[in-house]
C-alpha cells in the first residue's frame, strides 16, 4: 500500500525556508564569481593576463548596439506616455506647461536607467545565461579547465566589461529618446515650441540627476551580468536545466535592479540629500 504524505502546517515555512537559502546562496554564488571577475578584470592584467579583445567588442555589439533600437523605441513610448499623464493631472493645477520638467528629472534620476536595464536583463541577461548553461551542458567549460584556461577570463569578463560599458550608453539613450516623446506630445497637443520646451525641461535639471542615474546603471550593469553568469555556469539537468536557468537570471536580475534602485534612492535622499 502507498503511503500518502498529508500536508503539513510546517509546509509553508519549509518552502519560505528553501526559497530563503536559495536566495542566500545565490548572493553567495555571485558575490564569489564577481570577485573572480575583479581578479581577472583588474588585478591579472596589471601582470600581463589581458582579456581577448575581439570578445569584448563582440559583444559590445551583441550587448549595446543590437539593443538601441528596443532601448530607443520603448523609452520613446514611455516618455510619451508619461508626458500625457502628467500634463492632464497637473492641468488640473492649471500647471500642464511644467509637464517637460517632471518628465525630463523623473527619466535622468529614475526611468531612463531603470527601463534600459530592465530591457537588457530580459534581452541581454537571458542570452547570456542560455549561452553559458548550453556551454555547461556541452561540456565545453569543462574542455576549458582541462586546458588550464579560466572560464571567467575567457567567457565571463568580456561579457561584464561590455555591459559595464554599454548600460550607461543605453540608459542616455533612454533618457533622450523618453524627453524625445515627451516633447512629441507637448508640440502636437500644448502647441508647445522646442524652445519652451527646452527651458522647461532643462530649467530643474542639474548634473547631479544626470550622474545618478549613470551610476545607477553602472551598478545595474555588474548585477546583471554577475547574476546571469552565475545562472549559467551553474546549470544542471541537462536543456531543462539551461530553461530553468534563463528564467532564473532574469527574474532575479529585475528584482536585483529594483531593490537596488531602492536602496539608491534612499541614500541619494535621506543621506546624501542629492
Amino acid at each position: 500500500m502507498t503511503n500518502i504524505r498529508l500536508p503539513s502546517i510546517l509546509d509553508p515555512v519549509a518552502i519560505i525556508g528553501k526559497k530563503f537559502l536559495d536566495i542566500i546562496k545565490l548572493i553567495g554564488g555571485v558575490g564569489l564569481l564577481l570577485s573572480d571577475t575583479f581578479f581577472w578584470g583588474i588585478i591579472a592584467p596589471l601582470t600581463g593576463k589581458f582579456p581577448d579583445r575581439k570578445s569584448i567588442e563582440k559583444q559590445l555589439i551583441d550587448e549595446g548596439v543590437n539593443s538601441v533600437p528596443i532601448v530607443g523605441l520603448l523609452s520613446f513610448t514611455v516618455g510619451l506616455i508619461l508626458a500625457m499623464q502628467t500634463s492632464f493631472n497637473l492641468e488640473k493645477l492649471g500647471a500642464a506647461t511644467y509637464f517637460p520638467a517632471l518628465v525630463a528629472v523623473a527619466t535622468v534620476r529614475e526611468l531612463g536607467p531603470l527601463i534600459s536595464s530592465i530591457i537588457i536583463s530580459g534581452r541581454v541577461g537571458a542570452s547570456i545565461a542560455a549561452e553559458l548553461g548550453t556551454m555547461v551542458v556541452a561540456e565545453e567549460i569543462d574542455a576549458l579547465r582541462s586546458m588550464s584556461l579560466h572560464p571567467v577570463r575567457f567567457l565571463v569578463i568580456p561579457r561584464v566589461i561590455a555591459l559595464f560599458i554599454m548600460l550607461p550608453c543605453l540608459a542616455m539613450l533612454a533618457n533622450v529618446a523618453s524627453i524625445a516623446g515627451a516633447f512629441v506630445f507637448g508640440a502636437s497637443t500644448l502647441d508647445m515650441s522646442f524652445a519652451s520646451f527646452k527651458q522647461m525641461a532643462f530649467e530643474y535639471m542639474t548634473d547631479t540627476d544626470v550622474w545618478t542615474g549613470l551610476l545607477k546603471a553602472a551598478v545595474f550593469s555588474f548585477l546583471i551580468s554577475g547574476i546571469s553568469c552565475y545562472n549559467g555556469l551553474t546549470v544542471t539537468g541537462g536543456a531543462e536545466g539551461v530553461g530553468r536557468a534563463t528564467t532564473r537570471s532574469v527574474v532575479f536580475s529585475i528584482f536585483a535592479i529594483i531593490i537596488a534602485d531602492g536602496i539608491f534612492t534612499a541614500v541619494f535622499y535621506y543621506l546624501l540629500k542629492l
